[in-house]
């Protein structure tokens, strides 16, 4: 199966340095990571390298760098400069086991720049299905076009999971824990166990814990993806995502992003870089928060079942607690009405909760949400008629979170 190798010309940068950096905590690693002198200087901060064109001092030299294709060899914009280079470092530096980082506009094209990586015309690929909805429609469209098929799985499912690698012997296998919506928690080193068996690839959405929560190499996973206008971010004002891999998987990430053109913005890798100074903080108070919030929603009447794997009664918290070191202010809730119009009432009633999509800002939002229409197989936890509410917990304090929460749900739902 030579054509899977992946081996493209160049490497990523920081293998060495991730090395040193190991034994570091991983709060000490965001601060420092990605920050070479040869492309800071003498300021803290990369600078924000702006720019299409590289000149070289001969042809000699432009030749160089055609041939190398490595992050800190001058080339063209569309390879980045500094200012991506040091992101990409620091990110792989973040993961345990990774050779490299790509970087893509969005964590959607991180999500396509993952499956085309490893994906091929008639290839079968495993999708969980409490995945994100584009990475759904990703599989039921654009790959679906280009001639491979795919089988939406229940990832809580193991022995049902075995037999269907088994049956379909897939090339790649999708996943993402906890599970987008209603946040179930999977066995990835069980899972990723049987998919490396048959020769799969495990391919992981990784965005909601991110390295900081979950080391996903180090759990079995191939490629790890996150969607960096998240926590990374952390201000909700770029969009970005990346890939990371071991060095055979890095390579193919590499080749195929290269092919398809995918370039970030200098100006936006700047604003990833400093966001991610200071994630390891806010996702302590998401978190923190998010547990004294999805508690007390717990307790509440109007509240049928809260879905965060970070509370000690969710069936998914064993798993949480044995494979994460970390989590997030994502979390939802279920009404216990079976008014379909429940759920726009109390968001709508909330004030201090923003309407919107996205999470892992500074700010908090709520979002109704029906789960039962992004899933094949699962169990929804809601029926047509139920309503359920996604929160993603910002930097407020607590205790006015819940004082509006009480409020909406209060006068929202009989």
């Amino acid at each position: 199966m030579e054509r899977r190798s992946g081996d493209t010309e160049g490497s990523g940068t920081g293998m060495s340095r991730s090395d040193r950096n190991a034994d570091l905590a991983p709060d000490t690693r965001a601060a420092r990571a990605g920050r070479r002198r040869e492309w800071t200087g003498a300021v803290v901060n990369p600078p924000v390298w702006r720019g299409s064109t590289h000149l070289f001092e001969s042809e000699e030299a432009r030749q160089q760098a055609l041939a190398s294709n490595t992050d800190g060899d001058f080339f063209y914009g569309r390879r980045g400069s500094p200012t991506q280079w040091s992101l990409a470092e620091a990110l792989t530096q973040l993961e345990p086991g990774a050779h490299g980082t790509v970087l893509y506009p969005s964590g959607v094209a991180a999500i396509a720049g993952s499956l085309l990586a490893v994906l091929r015309p008639g290839d079968h690929l495993l999708m969980s299905d409490n995945s994100y909805d584009p990475s759904r429609s990703m599989a039921t469209g654009l790959l679906k076009r280009m001639g491979v098929t795919h089988t939406f799985f229940d990832p809580l499912d193991v022995s049902a999971f075995e037999a269907l690698v088994a049956d379909h012997t897939p090339r790649g296998v999708w996943l993402e824990n906890p599970g987008s919506l209603t946040m179930e928690v999977c066995d990835v080193p069980a899972l990723t166990a049987i998919a490396r068996e048959a020769g799969a690839v495990g391919m992981i959405d990784n965005t909601w814990a991110g390295p900081l929560g979950f080391a996903a190499l180090d759990h079995g996973c191939d490629i790890t993806i996150m969607s960096l206008s998240k926590h990374v971010g952390g201000h909700s004002d770029l969009m970005m995502g990346s890939a990371s891999a071991g060095e055979r998987w890095y390579r193919a990430l590499r080749r195929t992003s290269q092919e398809l053109g995918q370039v970030v913005s200098p100006d936006d890798a700047a604003l990833a870089s400093r966001g991610l100074r200071t994630m390891p903080l806010r996702l302590a108070r998401t978190r923190d928060s998010a547990v004294r919030i999805a508690a007390w929603l717990n307790d509440q009447p109007p509240v049928a079942r809260v879905m965060c794997p970070m509370l000690p009664d969710d069936p998914g918290h064993e798993l949480w607690r044995r494979d994460f070191t970390g989590g997030c202010g994502l979390f939802s809730f279920v009404l216990a009405s079976d008014d379909p119009e429940a759920g726009a009432r109390v968001v709508d009633a909330l004030e201090l909760f923003g309407i919107g999509y996205s999470w892992g800002g500074y700010e908090s939002l709520a979002l109704p949400i029906h789960p039962h229409q992004h899933r094949t197989v699962m169990d929804s936890a809601t029926s047509d008629g139920q309503q359920a509410i996604r929160l993603s917990i910002g930097l407020d304090d607590p205790e006015d979170l819940i004082a509006d929460l009480d409020r909406a749900l209060t006068g929202s739902v009989a």
